[in-house]
């Protein structure tokens, strides 16, 4: 994958990044004719968590972006302490200027929508339209902080005493909440990925690792601000929902109580729900979702854009592949 440095506030990084075309999974640049839209990961998993939107024809009508963020897959790298959505919204932001993109339509599941709502609010020309699964717009529930917590508890327990039971209450603990009980090939792939980044990433003993570790995966979630009425007017950009109703951490009242916010706040919100689909359901239900997420970026689209490719190789699926996904089995 390619790299490219950009520097915030939060410190100098390189990223790693995909970009992915109708012509090309592996461009060197977007075709500045067609729509761009940026994935933005969740927490544990980096961009390979996008491999069944970027290998769907119909999705690859559009110039698809992902990268690795702050302190995950091979970008790594540390947080401050203090690392919340104003800083990652603009790592973001410093991101799509180092690589020159022009206003981009936004994908974000779970934590990668805190970062997508961010910068739609604080970056409001760098976005076109926002496409949220599994939104996180409200404050974090407490029994969901809690989890999250004790998740980090077992990691941290694990790497310090070189305890393999806790680091695999730990897997497990991250695994129950993006995946709830859904076993396939897919999820074992990515887990087989994410894990040894995990470990390059916040492993050891090292204390400011497991700083960045907490900074990342639990006061991100637990100290977020909620955004007043008055931020979310900011939000110029169709918005759309995706609520999973798996989901074992977030009810819908959740989603609803949000999408209520944003039309109170005068935004064009909508809310779509996903049976069956827990936390990660982009990945388990991309059947249902990759549809909705197609007619959404027409929908808000002027120009013309060319039919879909005949078919479409993601940049991740050779990676996955040889980590055991096998694409029949989760048809």
């Amino acid at each position: 994958m390619p790299t490219i440095k950009a520097k915030s506030s939060s410190g100098s990084l390189v990223y790693n990044y995909a970009i992915s075309t109708p012509t090309s999974p592996n461009a060197k640049a977007i075709d500045s004719a067609l729509p761009t839209i940026i994935f933005i990961h969740p927490v544990y998993i980096a961009q390979d968590i996008f491999q069944m939107q970027f290998g769907d024809a119909n999705i690859r009508r559009f110039n698809l972006v992902t990268l690795d963020l702050r302190g995950h897959g091979e970008t790594g790298g540390k947080a401050p302490k203090k690392y919340g959505q104003e800083a990652a919204a603009e790592d973001i932001a410093k991101f799509m200027d180092a690589l020159k993109l022009p206003a981009c339509h936004i994908f974000g599941i779970s934590m990668g929508t805190i970062i997508a709502l961010q910068l739609a609010i604080q970056y409001p020309k760098k976005v076109l339209s926002l496409f949220m699964v599994s939104c996180l717009g409200l404050p974090e529930p407490q029994e969901v902080a809690e989890g999250r917590q004790e998740i980090a508890d077992c990691w941290i327990e694990g790497q310090k005493n070189s305890d393999e039971s806790a680091l695999l209450d730990a897997v497990h603990g991250a695994l129950q909440l993006g995946f709830n009980n859904h076993q396939s090939s897919m999820v074992s792939a990515l887990t087989s990925r994410a894990v040894p980044y995990a470990t390059k990433n916040w492993g050891g003993k090292d204390s400011k690792d497991l700083e960045s570790y907490v900074s990342i995966t639990v006061k991100f979630f637990t100290e977020r601000k909620e955004h007043s009425k008055s931020s979310l007017a900011k939000i110029a950009v169709p918005v759309k929902l995706i609520h999973c109703l798996a989901d074992v951490a977030y009810p819908l009242d959740y989603s609803e109580q949000f999408l209520g916010a944003l039309k109170d706040a005068g935004v064009n919100a909508s809310l779509d729900t996903v049976d069956d689909a827990p936390h990660f359901g982009s990945v388990t239900h991309s059947p249902i979702i990759n549809p909705i997420l197609h007619d959404f970026i027409m929908a808000a689209t002027s120009s013309t854009v060319p039919p879909a490719p005949a078919s479409a190789i993601s940049p991740f699926e050779a990676g996955l592949v040889k980590a055991g996904w096998a694409d029949e089995d989760d048809d």
